[in-house]
């Protein structure tokens, strides 16, 4: 049985990923999170909850071990947190990390809507992104970093996808459809390996997110 853990389990997102995985994959999940009590519903027999944060490198690495897959869906300082993720997955040996971040890493969004972007969310935050997903790409953890346009809560799975090094296309993008695309990245081993990814809702390109 294939052992994922998720962190931030109670993110919206990783709730949607959470729901699939136990429908359709025969895995066992550990439900890393800050709050435990917020998960009133888990499987005994498939998932183990474990409070904890990613902030916490005992803590962190203790909960990797024996894990194949690790899929971090989280707020906060990404910086650190990143560096404990690949560190503790470096120690425990395990390769594979699915990693949701935001758009606009390496500038890649074109026009009045990257300007939007830079100026609303704010240089240090954005650089904060930035150093982590550089820690990410400079390990040598099999990882695909998802970076999303503005989520929304639409029940639509139509998303396109862009690699490093092409202009971002679109402003939003389903939370759904970011589970689905991860559902897909677990399905398939050979999917996006080592890939910076972004993905957002086709025909959406706008100056600001078209809700």
């Amino acid at each position: 049985m294939t052992g994922i853990i998720i962190l931030g389990a109670y993110g919206q997102v990783a709730r949607l990923v959470r729901s699939r995985l136990l429908q359709e994959k025969d895995a066992h999940l550990t439900l890393f999170l800050r709050r435990s009590e917020r998960i009133t519903d888990a499987d005994p027999e498939r998932e183990t909850v474990v409070e904890g944060d990613v902030n916490d490198y005992a803590a962190l690495v203790e909960a990797v071990k024996g894990q194949d897959v690790v899929y971090a869906n989280l707020g906060g300082r990404f910086e650190p947190m990143a560096a404990n993720i690949v560190r503790a997955m470096d120690a425990d040996g395990v390769r594979r990390l699915i990693y949701v971040t935001g758009l606009g890493l390496y500038h890649e969004v074109p026009g009045e809507f990257g300007r939007w972007i830079e100026e609303s969310c704010g240089h240090e935050v954005m650089e904060d992104t930035r150093r982590a997903a550089a820690i990410i790409e400079d390990s040598d953890v099999n990882y695909t970093i998802i970076r999303a346009a503005y989520m929304d809560d639409a029940a639509d799975t139509d998303y396109e996808t862009t690699c490093k090094g092409k202009l971002f296309r679109g402003t939003t993008i389903s939370r759904a459809s970011i589970a689905d695309y991860i559902m897909r990245l677990l399905a398939d081993q050979q999917l996006d390996n080592r890939s910076s990814v972004g993905i957002d809702r086709p025909g959406t390109d706008a100056d600001r997110p078209m809700w």
